[in-house]
């Protein structure tokens, strides 16, 4: 019999969510110990914490809903997941790996924060008013969480661009190029 109502599917993107957070729960740990900025590692290793909250926060859902939240993989965080495991197996080393990891946690993030406003309005139409402030306080952390990797990325861009400039320096390249961009740096460092 096919499944045609809002609620089947409010159950089932719930159940998705529930599969996503449960794999990020795995792969954080693999992010921070990959992370050389300890700002990052420390970001990562809240944002495990605050996932195991979003894990909590769905399974009281899944409680009042009385579903069992299981039965679902979601293969969009799967993808995410593995497109960060395939970024730590690459040759990057500290801040370009950082960088790196970053973009792959962002790409988590947006994700999250599309799926979690679905289910929120799919609460609100469903009349689930409790549902509601959990999956909003989730999704607000989530847009937090992006905007902290926003202002994290500022900082460890230009680390890693530095990087990249200093590699081509060590390999011969233009010498003239490298002392200007040396003198920049210098002026803002002072």
């Amino acid at each position: 019999m096919p499944r045609n109502g809002l609620r089947e599917l409010y159950i089932d993107e719930l159940k998705d969510l529930y599969s996503a957070e449960n794999q990020l729960v795995k792969a954080l740990p693999k992010m921070a110990k990959a992370a050389s900025s300890d700002e990052l590692r420390q970001g990562f290793e809240e944002h495990l914490e605050q996932t195991k909250g979003h894990v909590q926060r769905l399974e009281q859902i899944f409680e009042q809903l009385d579903e069992n939240p299981k039965g679902k993989k979601c293969v969009g965080m799967e993808g995410l997941v593995k497109e960060g495991a395939e970024i730590m197996d690459e040759d990057f080393e500290d801040s370009v790996l950082d960088s790196a990891l970053i973009g792959a946690a962002q790409r988590v993030e947006h994700y999250e924060i599309a799926a979690y406003g679905t289910a929120r309005a799919f609460a609100e139409t469903l009349g689930e008013n409790e549902h509601i402030s959990l999956l909003e306080q989730t999704l607000e952390e989530e847009k937090q969480t992006d905007e902290k990797l926003n202002q994290l990325a500022e900082e460890i861009n230009v680390e890693a661009n530095e990087a990249g400039e200093e590699a081509e320096a060590e390999e011969g390249e233009d010498p003239e190029r490298v002392s200007r961009n040396a003198n920049k740096r210098t002026r803002r460092a002072a």
